[in-house]
């Protein structure tokens, strides 16, 4: 999809209303691909959208893309394996390296997996946010070779060494962590609610004894969400009435029916207050839904709105996995992983 967009950009023939998440969205923003929505979109209407995930869908103060809807993940938990191993689900990624151990050593089996492939999953990459480290300055310079930035470096490296994750975490992708999980070969599962359906189709011995709590952070309590959003190429020529569709798609009413449907959450604030999202629950997907919902409270997009962001996830994956390997010190890999960066 992604390639098709970009041939369909430059050749001027893109529909005059694409649906993107803002990573991808945001590398074509930088060469001026998008309409500018600043002078187009009136307060009333801007202010319908959740303000952090509003800003998600700017680059340098211009809005480019419009917000749809969001999932953040949760901590889908196997209630068997940790008795087993005596241990609370973690909170924290302090508390993710102690059960980690615990859960090798009483069960055999892995607490969780999470990739460090470079193509895949960005979800090592928030985990240094999440761990209080800037990935990038006001400048887009490397900001995470610090003492901090070295900690998260060490952090996943030591897991790795000490056998604590799946050595096919360097060859494998987030689908995996989901494999593992059915299987029964791993305590945690971090992924969004949606999920769970799948679990309990896959494997359903495995989603009797599942259930959910918040998402893993540090000690910024910070939250990941994934948002998709609506833009418009600049070089439409119906812009006032793709305007006018991405507002009807995106409005209070139609993301709230949608988001029902798909079991997603609306970037809207009147939907979101929705009971839908609020209101008790005991069934396990409902249960989800609710913990997901009051996540937004704390949610925000985690990596900075850079054109390259796939180039910095790819260079730091690349230099973890060095270090993981012993190709690298932590200290070599870490600065490496900044000089290529800034040098690029």
């Amino acid at each position: 999809m992604q390639s098709k967009i970009l041939t369909a950009t430059s050749a001027g023939t893109a529909p005059d209303v694409v649906n993107l998440n803002p990573d991808f969205a945001a590398q074509l923003a930088g060469r001026n691909a998008w309409m500018d929505l600043n002078s187009r979109i009136s307060e009333p209407e801007r202010s319908q959208y959740l303000p952090k995930i509003w800003q998600a869908g700017t680059l340098d103060g211009k809005a480019f893309g419009l917000p749809w809807y969001l999932t953040t993940s949760v901590t889908i938990y196997n209630q068997d394996l940790l008795k087993k191993a005596g241990v609370a689900v973690p909170k924290t990624y302090d508390e993710l390296a102690q059960v980690a151990k615990q859960v090798k050593d009483k069960t055999g089996k892995y607490a969780f997996f999470t990739t460090f492939v470079p193509e895949d999953s960005a979800e090592t990459l928030q985990s240094f946010v999440q761990m209080g480290v800037p990935l990038l300055d006001a400048q887009g310079k490397a900001a995470f070779n610090t003492p901090a930035g070295k900690a998260v470096f060490q952090y996943w490296t030591d897991l790795y060494k000490q056998g604590l994750l799946p050595k096919e975490a360097l060859t494998q992708g987030h689908r995996r962590a989901i494999e593992l999980y059915q299987a029964g070969e791993t305590a945690i599962l971090t992924s969004g609610p949606q999920f769970l359906k799948t679990i309990e189709t896959n494997a359903p011995a495995i989603a009797k004894v599942s259930a959910t709590s918040p998402q893993i952070s540090g000690d910024t309590a910070k939250k990941n969400v994934a948002v998709m959003n609506l833009v418009i190429p600049r070089s439409t020529d119906q812009p006032d009435a793709s305007l006018k569709f991405a507002l009807f798609v995106t409005n209070n009413a139609n993301q709230l029916t949608f988001a029902k449907a798909a079991n997603v959450l609306p970037s809207t604030t009147a939907a979101l207050a929705d009971a839908h999202f609020t209101a008790a629950a005991k069934a396990p997907l409902d249960k989800a839904r609710i913990i997901s919902a009051k996540q937004m409270q704390d949610a925000e997009v985690l990596l900075p709105a850079n054109k390259d962001i796939k180039e910095l996830q790819k260079i730091i994956y690349d230099n973890l996995q060095a270090a993981m390997l012993d190709e690298k010190t932590v200290d070599q890999a870490i600065a490496d992983a900044a000089q290529e960066w800034d040098e690029r």
